[in-house]
């Protein structure tokens, strides 16, 4: 029986007065693996003062949401947007560059696509 990995790596990092939150999707999102992100990303969150974030999003071995996952991530995507100057996602695929343009609607900060880790790392250090 084969096993399905799925779900959310999460990570906080700070550089001089940059504050850095990296998430690598794994796998279908599914609105139980939001049920423990949100209140993760909410916690990260909250204790920093000035909402000044860059995001970078590995998203290579991301395969999707289930439909309420779907609505989960949008959720969680109003409610942070504003506070998010930067989000870089990493991709191999069309469809996630074209999320990524949606993702621009609800973001404050400017979202692009990459196709590899490192060009993405470049784009936020600026």
């Amino acid at each position: 029986m084969k096993k399905l990995q799925h779900g959310v790596s999460i990570g906080i990092n700070r550089i001089d007065r940059e504050f850095f939150l990296t998430l690598k999707a794994t796998g279908k999102l599914t609105h139980e693996d939001y049920k423990i992100i949100s209140p993760m990303i909410d916690s990260a969150l909250e204790g920093v003062d000035e909402a000044h974030i860059k995001v970078f999003i590995d998203a290579s071995e991301f395969e999707g949401w289930e439909l309420r996952a779907a609505w989960d991530d949008f959720k969680l995507g109003l409610k942070h947007g504003r506070e998010f100057t930067k989000v870089a996602i990493v991709g191999n695929k069309q469809w996630q560059k074209q999320i990524t343009k949606i993702a621009g609607w609800f973001v404050a900060g400017d979202v692009r696509s990459f196709d590899n880790e490192m060009a993405g790392l470049e784009w936020l250090k600026e």
